[in-house]
């Protein structure tokens, strides 16, 4: 690619390429700063419920957590056991009367706005122990299955739609031809399966971690689902990134969203050579009594990145045959701790990111469960140049044109080496960690770069 810069010269690259008509590459010669298309956060706004009833909880499951909190914390005002569970205080007011009444807590102290401070009588003390050896969970109350499933399928990737305008603003940062933003975009729009192949060191997992989280949308998800009793996390901070704003603008004035929900960026969960089947199921922590959502849940309505797929410690076949209904079907088969099974949305890209090309790992029937196969491949001289020049500032180091021509005649063309996007990067850090270490100039001098393709180029 000679243009990456998103206006005429794009715009006419696409032509020449075949990838659209006049008309429709014009719709993509924007700036890069201008804004995505439809990136909203979509129609799904989960609403603060007016009661218990619209909770979908019974009083048995709240009353759990108010239980196993005050145990915690020895004594709360109302409002900060509503604020602890995540539920208005007009629903946990009248339950802590009910529970006032049967004589498990008892009033302590009187506190603002009409409220009390409340403490667990031996009664209460008792029956929170019962619950905390169960299960020691006290957060957020959790939200119904069916709640879930319906925002999923609201939220979907594919519902969201993004342009070719919108793909061009995320990848903007990587030297990608036109043909092949194109490929990717549709890839995203489907949101279904995606193939990226080629030699490694050219940027298949930056283009990956890219695809979804930056296009700048966001989602809704539960901080925890209920199932008949038992929590499941969904919200992990190691993994979802919450939006700082957790205040929606399209709802009705004076409405307020569901606190049991968390809004977040689209995520992008990256797995790896540790992936293994148990990644893939539901976990069970016997010290707490809750349960961990596997990758595919952690990651619906967004991506799913296997990186390096091929050296995963399970075996390929195995992987895949645990994914071959889930992509054909748009949901999974989980169990409980129970050995109850229970039906999960299959709703985000699957991205495969891999060194082998696609026939040496997978047969033709998943081959035709993933629709796009994209092969990324490494640059050409024109390429490696211009990004030199754009990397080179960021490293402390002036654009030397003829550095950069002193490199590709010794190092690559005498030496039969191929180019790779990622030698630009890594010599450029080990010259400039050279340069530090002997109190050099930020300097690209021949004998800084026959240094720094000796180091990293040994035994390769």
């Amino acid at each position: 690619m000679a243009d990456t810069i998103h206006g005429p010269g794009f715009a006419a690259e696409l032509i020449r390429q075949g990838v659209f008509d006049e008309a429709q590459a014009a719709a993509v010669a924007v700036p890069a700063s201008a804004p995505a298309g439809d990136v909203g956060e979509g129609p799904f706004v989960p609403r603060e419920p007016v009661s218990l009833e619209a909770t979908g909880l019974t009083r048995n499951d709240v009353e759990a957590l108010i239980l196993k909190f005050l145990l915690h914390v020895g004594a709360a005002s109302g409002r900060q056991i509503a604020e602890q569970i995540k539920l208005p205080f007009g629903c946990v007011a009248p339950l802590l009367q009910v529970l006032k009444a049967q004589m498990l807590v008892m009033y302590k102290n009187s506190a603002p706005m009409s409220d009390y401070e409340y403490e667990l009588s031996d009664t209460g003390l008792e029956r929170a122990r019962r619950f905390h050896d169960n299960c020691t969970y006290f957060g957020a109350a959790p939200v119904s299955l069916d709640e879930y499933i319906d925002s999923v399928k609201r939220q979907s990737l594919r519902r969201s739609r993004p342009r070719l305008a919108d793909m061009c603003r995320v990848l903007d940062d990587l030297l990608i031809e036109p043909a092949m933003i194109s490929q990717l975009g549709q890839a995203v729009n489907a949101g279904l399966g995606l193939f990226l192949y080629g030699e490694p060191g050219n940027g298949k997992t930056s283009i990956a971690e890219r695809l979804v989280s930056g296009l700048g949308q966001s989602i809704w998800i539960p901080r925890t689902i209920g199932i008949t009793g038992e929590i499941l996390r969904v919200f992990d901070p190691a993994t979802h990134e919450a939006v700082a704003d957790q205040s929606p603008t399209n709802l009705p004035d004076g409405a307020r969203p569901d606190r049991r929900w968390v809004r977040i960026k689209r995520p992008t969960v990256v797995v790896g050579g540790e992936l293994t089947l148990e990644h893939l199921e539901i976990t069970h922590n016997p010290n707490t009594g809750t349960n961990e959502s596997p990758v595919q849940i952690k990651s619906n309505c967004g991506a799913l990145v296997v990186d390096d797929f091929g050296r995963q410690r399970v075996g390929v076949a195995d992987l895949l045959n645990r994914w071959i209904v889930p992509l054909e079907k748009r949901f999974d088969c989980l169990s409980l701790p129970t050995g109850r099974q229970i039906q999960i949305p299959f709703e985000q890209l699957l991205v495969f990111a891999t060194n082998f090309e696609p026939h040496q790992l997978v047969d033709e029937a998943f081959l035709r469960r993933i629709p796009y196969k994209i092969e990324v491949g490494g640059p050409d001289e024109a390429q490696f140049v211009e990004l030199f020049s754009r990397l080179s500032p960021k490293f402390g180091f002036k654009p030397q044109p003829e550095t950069v021509g002193y490199l590709l005649e010794h190092h690559y063309r005498r030496a039969s080496r191929e180019l790779r996007f990622c030698h630009v990067r890594d010599l450029l850090l080990q010259a400039r960690s050279f340069c530090e270490f002997h109190d050099r100039a930020l300097d690209l001098t021949p004998d800084v770069i026959d240094i720094a393709v000796k180091n990293y180029f040994a035994g390769l």
